[in-house]
């Protein structure tokens, strides 16, 4: 079977001078090969907005099958457009792409943002999402589709390793320790190849516990 992801930088796969950056999508496939062939149609500054606009989402439909599974995350972006605020554009965006992936046979599996990871003074996590996650969350609820909550996941992550030992989840590099970013790069958003293997075995697991019966699939991990 097919899994066909839709998504921003924190999903894609990054291009290889940002080695070794990573979106989780690019590290599924080494969790899901035995039984699904990931197609990753995730690209940088995604919002939901442009990736239509832009005609991923239709290549990504076209090369849906029925049964196929289409995992859709995307926030990140949309969060800084003020046309895709979480309870109006943004969720009007992933009502459509349920809906025509459900169309075609394909069953799609709503994922919340990544947590970006920003620590306050007392230790706590940053909301950084606002209500984003919240309105994917009601909109499965809704719609009767599946949820991955990598939002909960994520900062649940973080909080257990705390604020030095989540960071090598991220890309941090001093100067001159890294040919692109000569000058160094502290990223909280994006992941290095460890931290997006991290959130894609979450994925991965997810997947196989869902009961998808619209598609034939009684667990994730049955061909």
């Amino acid at each position: 079977m097919k899994i066909l992801l839709a998504g921003d930088s924190t999903v894609a796969n990054c291009p290889t001078h940002e080695y070794p950056m990573s979106g989780w999508g690019a590290q599924l496939p080494r969790y899901v090969y035995p039984w699904a062939a990931v197609h990753n149609f995730a690209k940088g500054g995604a919002s939901t907005e442009s990736f239509i606009e832009e005609g991923l989402w239709g290549q990504l439909l076209e090369a849906a099958e029925e049964g196929s599974l289409v995992l859709i995350q995307f926030g990140h972006n949309d969060q800084k457009c003020p046309q895709l605020a979480a309870r109006t554009g943004y969720a009007a965006n992933l009502r459509r792409m349920v809906a025509e992936a459900q169309a075609l046979g394909a069953v799609p599996v709503l994922c919340t943002s990544v947590e970006r990871r920003h620590f306050l003074a007392d230790g706590a996590l940053e909301d950084s999402l606002e209500d984003y996650p919240e309105v994917v969350r009601e909109i499965a609820l809704e719609l009767h589709v599946a949820v991955v909550d990598l939002n909960a996941w994520t900062r649940t992550l973080y909080l257990g390793l705390g604020v030095e030992e989540s960071k090598p989840l991220f890309c941090h590099f001093g100067p001159g320790e890294h040919a692109h970013w000569a000058d160094g790069l502290a990223d909280n958003t994006h992941f290095s190849r460890h931290g997006a293997s991290l959130v894609a075995g979450e994925v991965a697991a997810r997947l196989a516990l869902l009961q998808c019966t619209t598609a034939g699939l009684t667990t994730a991990g049955r061909r």
